[in-house]
């Protein structure tokens, strides 16, 4: 045991064991590819994606790096430095599975084919995701501005997760064992109770957030401890970046998850999550789910909805009421039913609106209809570990003129393959009650736990 060593050797094993360890760096996951829209997977000896005091890129750790930190007396460090040597850990033996092309063993589901980036290092993450990961939740605040969030509606994914965080088996009561800190704030709540018609002030809606987080860095040691970069929130609502953005280090350092995930509008892919908009209109997925196969769909591409936002109004002048190929409607003729020609046609439109988030993706995944992405500056859910140009297609605003052109020009081969990644891909897009492995809940988690491996933190007391 160390702490029966002599001095000599304690000092011995402090400068040669343990700071080394402490102090590696770099993100080891390496999904095969490097998503160019959404999070940054760097190589080893790649610079860091983002720079600061504490939230530092790590290298690659020593090949006997999980051995060595399993000797450590635990004990004697910090409850940070002790979480740092787990995740080291786990980067090893990911990034071993990744080296050797490992297939882990799983009763459930083992990740493979085309929509992965890179299958086996996502399933070795997942799995020690599922070992490790806790999740502290701070206990302030009442609801409804903390804790809850409507789950009905089409921001209704925002409650829905909210309440799975607070049952999830990943929550710790003991924030020493945390990786995380869940900071409840519920961006939709505060809208719909705190906000004052006319009043276009964003300083009383901030203010909330910010007092939340004045409370729990003044009650707490974890915020201060890392100025926040152990922090997440999770909101669906299009006001939640300008709400976090009046919390300088919440914006800044915390791990934000939005479904408005606009990249010119302060969304970091290599810090901030991606969350997919899903409507459940019964308030589960009953009924929403399956659709025909691709030689019972005669519809070559299908749109309704309103007129917001500068995309829609181009698609609209451009094709509405034009075509009988592309269905293109502000407001769905008497005679149709939206979600029947979801299951119609080939490819469904999912345009972004006032923001770039619409639950028309997901709904395109649902009925195996390929969703047509038709937006801009916007970080797609998921994408450090699914490959979204096997199961969907990007259409830039540009090409709007030549939109049958371009989806016509798809070989039907193509089409077929990519409407049976769709199929097989949405199993990450279900929301389950309670939730099931490798559903969007535990998607989210993982995305979470990704950016939190991706760093080092070091305690700024010490400092």
């Amino acid at each position: 045991m160390a702490d029966s060593l002599p001095p000599s050797s304690s000092s011995k094993l402090v400068d040669f064991v343990v700071i080394p360890l402490i102090l590696i760096s770099g993100l080891v996951l390496i999904l095969n590819q490097k998503p160019s829209t959404t999070y940054s997977w760097p190589d080893s000896g790649a610079p860091p994606p983002a720079s600061a005091k504490n939230r530092q890129q790590t290298s690659p750790p020593p090949t006997a790096a999980a051995t060595v930190e399993d000797q450590m007396v635990e004990k004697n460090y910090s409850d940070l430095e002790r979480a740092e040597a787990s995740l080291a850990r786990a980067r090893a033996r990911i990034q071993d599975a990744r080296r050797k092309n490992q297939t882990s063993y799983d009763p459930d589901y083992v990740p493979s084919g085309t929509m992965y980036r890179n299958p086996n290092a996502f399933h070795r993450s997942y799995l020690e995701m599922e070992k490790l990961f806790r999740i502290y939740v701070y206990e302030d605040g009442d609801p409804p501005l903390f804790h809850y969030s409507k789950s009905r509606g089409i921001l209704g994914i925002e409650g829905i997760l909210i309440h799975h965080v607070e049952i999830s088996k990943f929550r710790t009561r003991d924030p020493r064992n945390a990786h995380v800190f869940f900071v409840p704030i519920s961006a939709q709540s505060i809208a719909n109770y705190a906000y004052v018609i006319h009043n276009r002030a964003w300083s009383p809606l901030q203010n909330i957030a910010r007092d939340y987080v004045n409370l729990i860095s003044t009650k707490y040691l974890y915020w201060n401890r890392t100025l926040g970069h152990d922090h997440f929130m999770l909101a669906c609502h299009d006001w939640a970046p300008k709400i976090s953005k009046g919390v300088p280090l919440l914006f800044k350092n915390s791990i934000r998850v939005l479904c408005n995930a606009n990249t010119s509008e302060g969304f970091k892919p290599s810090v901030d999550v991606s969350m997919p908009e899903i409507y459940l209109p019964g308030g589960t997925m009953e009924g929403l789910i399956g659709g025909p196969p691709p030689s019972n769909r005669s519809v070559l591409v299908f749109y309704s909805g309103g007129v917001h936002g500068y995309i829609r109004k181009m698609l609209m002048n451009q094709w509405k009421d034009k075509d009988p190929d592309v269905q293109i409607h502000e407001y769905l003729p008497r005679n149709m039913s939206y979600y029947d020609m979801f299951r119609k046609s080939k490819y469904c439109i999912c345009p972004s609106g006032w923001e770039v988030a619409s639950p028309r993706t997901v709904e395109a995944l649902y009925t195996g209809c390929i969703p047509v992405l038709l937006k801009d500056h916007y970080a797609k859910p998921f994408d450090d570990v699914l490959d979204w140009s096997k199961f969907s297609v990007d259409v830039r605003v540009s090409e709007i003129p030549e939109l049958k052109n371009v989806l016509m020009a798809i070989p039907e081969e193509r089409y077929i393959e990519m409407q049976r990644v769709g199929v097989a891909v949405r199993r990450h897009f279900e929301v389950n009650f309670p939730p099931k492995r490798y559903d969007v809940f535990h998607m989210i988690l993982h995305s979470i736990w990704l950016r939190r491996m991706n760093v080092q933190l070091h305690d700024t007391y010490e400092s």
